[in-house]
């Protein structure tokens, strides 16, 4: 009596060992710089929500750096103060802007810069 078999070694598919030690580490690679990542944007979320409550606040530079400095006190702001604003006007309207950058070291000398630009409304 003789066994037939029905799949060849061949035909099998599928991942390797190696192949699935490699899709991890990009996993977790990427779980690592996502989970770095959200709190930068969380910040520039919220920086973005102070600078645009400033903007409508203040009429003078003083009095808008110093509503974006009690926001950012009470967000939990570290990244910039008011006195990294820039304050102009276009036309009747108040404009004001923050350029910042903020870095997440990955490994060694590698880094993830993140540059924002951010204006009111």
């Amino acid at each position: 009596m003789k066994l037939h078999r029905t799949a060849s070694r061949s035909r099998q598919r599928g991942l390797s060992f190696i192949g699935v030690i490699f899709i991890g580490l990009l996993a977790v690679a990427a779980f690592a710089i996502g989970g770095q990542s959200v709190p930068v944007f969380l910040e520039s979320h919220a920086i973005q929500k102070a600078i645009n409550k400033a903007a409508k606040e203040g009429t003078t530079v003083p009095e808008i750096r110093g509503s974006f400095d009690r926001a950012a006190a009470i967000d939990d702001i570290f990244t910039i103060g008011g006195k990294d604003l820039e304050v102009g006007k276009r036309g009747d309207k108040v404009v004001v802007r923050a350029k910042y950058s903020r870095e997440i070291a990955l490994a060694g000398p590698a880094y993830l810069v993140y540059r924002f630009d951010l204006q009111s409304e």
